[in-house]
């Protein structure tokens, strides 16, 4: 646990202007508050609010936040009061310390919401300054690191579960990607210990060959980078289990063939630098296709920057490498904290307009089914993007997989209300084709206002789905619950025993229901049946197309289906 003058020095490192006094003010006022009091593992409570500071003051952050941290339990957990706060430390500061507060009694006392609840409430709690969510995002760090003296599994995973899917894509979307690593990896020990063993063994068997192998790499791309003349400092990126755990599971290889544990990545002087060194990358070994990504000259929505790219290097091995400045390498690590900078005086600017925060925001406020609008905000707050482009060049950020219904919402509602079809890179493409980097989308308009409530099982950007709601809210019958509609899907399977039970069992578990099933065709690799359904609740239907779509089943929707369709 350090003590105020480790602490205070760990901050003067990097800020001059820093008020002394009351740092230790605060460090002294938090033990006395906390005297008491113990943490579940038996350590003194104050080495919580000392680790939570310990955590902002490595990621640079200024002496409101860190004070902030040491009193963030002060008036939660003991009989100090918002006056106490405000009397000894000011205005500013107390106003961090009661939007740490509220959350933390909202997570307390409403132990039965669901995690879209708890995240709906934390974005609106830390919307109006940043540095509330940096604080709670530290404090649920350490909290994680301490996770194993709760006694309660369930509790632990709980809470296991609630950082992965809030807290950590969090910290993505700020950019602190060390802190999500971390986060992430924790969880996933709490959640799936036996994979996480796994890899880990799996780690330790290669370990010696990886040591070995970054060595002999290292050194080729440092010869290359010297007969260049290029100065940058090269470093290995050991990845995480939860990060193999993550590749194995997208990629559906086995363990046995993860083999590239560690990345290189390159820290040059300059922008011009990093270019250059990718041109000789790729100019003495063979790029891989589809794994550069250029997030220098489009950089991601967090503000990340870097070139990344993957190479058959020496021995054939297969190489991913990060290219970036000193300055994007700070941003990787610190994230939206490095941009605060302490030259004159310690006053930061934390009323930057974070549009990703104030798109959450506008969401959230729209009265949204907590559920609908969690599910589909979680993938924006990832940066897994893709990035499209209109007829007149503009830049469309959206996640990836997304579809044209989504582009025409994120260009303009109008635009996606009135949406009748797209134009994928000049062709005709249907409204469900999932867009890559690089496409330029053309939405052809209708002079009518009228948004397919079908969309929804493909559409799936927040803002997307909730004009498309929006519209249909009013507009679906006052008995739309009771009553049965019907529909046909006819699915393309192979004949791989157990396919179409696998298709029935979803169309069950939707609560759809099967009243007709015909093989229509019967060819030499595959088979084409037609299932009628009976659908009580058009949301049943669209999760069910949704869950189709996730599964990669070769399906299509027909609507008044005559008796010979798709016959051949």
């Amino acid at each position: 646990m350090l003590n105020e003058n480790q602490l205070i020095d760990k901050i003067k490192s990097y800020n001059d202007f820093v008020d002394i006094n009351k740092l230790k003010t605060a460090y002294k006022f938090a033990h006395n508050a906390h005297i008491k009091q113990k943490r579940y593992s038996g350590d003194p409570y104050i080495s919580h609010p000392i680790a939570v500071a310990n955590i902002l003051a490595e990621l640079k952050l200024d002496g409101p936040t860190i004070t902030t941290a040491l009193l963030h339990d002060t008036i939660e957990d003991t009989e100090t009061t918002f006056e106490d706060v405000k009397s000894r430390f000011g205005e500013e500061i107390a106003g961090l310390v009661d939007g740490v507060t509220k959350i933390s009694k909202l997570e307390m006392q409403n132990k039965s919401l669901t995690i879209a609840d708890n995240f709906r409430k934390l974005i609106l709690a830390t919307s109006k300054d940043i540095r509330v969510l940096l604080v709670k995002l530290a404090d649920r760090l350490h909290n994680m690191r301490t996770i194993n003296s709760i006694k309660e599994i369930e509790k632990r995973k709980r809470i296991a579960k609630e950082t992965m899917e809030i807290y950590a894509p969090l910290a993505q979307r700020m950019g602190i990607l060390r802190v999500r690593d971390e986060l992430e990896d924790l969880s996933f020990k709490i959640l799936n210990e036996e994979a996480r063993n796994m890899i880990v063994n799996r780690i330790k068997e290669i370990n010696p060959n990886t040591i070995k192998t970054f060595k002999e790499i290292s050194y080729e791309i440092e010869k290359l980078l010297l007969k260049s003349k290029i100065k940058a400092q090269v470093t290995g990126r050991e990845k995480t289990p939860f990060s193999i755990w993550r590749k194995i599971n997208e990629k559906r290889i086995s363990l046995e063939k993860i083999t590239d544990l560690i990345g290189f990545r390159i820290i040059a002087d300059s922008v011009d630098d990093c270019y250059k060194s990718l041109g000789i990358f790729h100019q003495v070994w063979k790029a891989v296709p589809g794994r550069f990504k250029d997030y220098i000259s489009t950089p991601k929505s967090n503000s990340y920057q870097s070139l990344h790219t993957t190479v058959i290097g020496p021995k054939n091995q297969k190489i991913e490498i990060q290219i970036r400045t000193t300055f994007m390498h700070d941003f990787a690590e610190r994230g939206i904290a490095a941009h605060w900078v302490y030259k004159t005086n310690e006053k930061v600017n934390t009323k930057t307009n974070y549009s990703w925060l104030s798109d959450l925001v506008e969401l959230l406020e729209s009265g949204e089914n907590p559920e609908h609008y969690y599910e589909y905000t979680k993938l924006q707050l990832y940066d897994d993007q893709v990035f499209c482009f209109t007829p007149k060049g503009a830049v469309i950020r959206l996640p990836k997989e997304a579809s044209p219904v989504d582009f025409a919402y994120a260009v303009h509602t109008e635009i996606g209300d009135s949406c009748i079809g797209c134009r994928i890179n000049g062709k005709e493409s249907p409204l469900e084709a999932r867009l890559m980097n690089g496409d330029s989308v053309e939405i052809v308009r209708s002079k009518k206002i009228s948004p397919s409530y079908h969309w929804l099982s493909y559409a799936k950007t927040g803002k997307a789905r909730a004009a498309i709601r929006r519209y249909w809210q009013d507009k679906l019958p006052a008995n739309k619950d009771k009553k049965i509609h019907k529909s046909s899907i006819w699915v393309l399977l192979s004949h791989k025993a157990g396919t179409l039970g696998e298709v029935a069992t979803l169309i069950g578990k939707h609560n759809c229901n099967i009243f007709n099933l015909e093989l229509v065709d019967k060819k030499e690799d595959y088979l084409s049946f037609i299932f009628d359904v009976e659908i009580k609740l058009l949301k049943d239907f669209t999760n069910l197309i949704s869950d189709l779509k996730i599964r990669s089943i070769n399906f299509k929707i027909i609507r008044n289906r005559k008796a010979d369709d798709f016959r051949t």
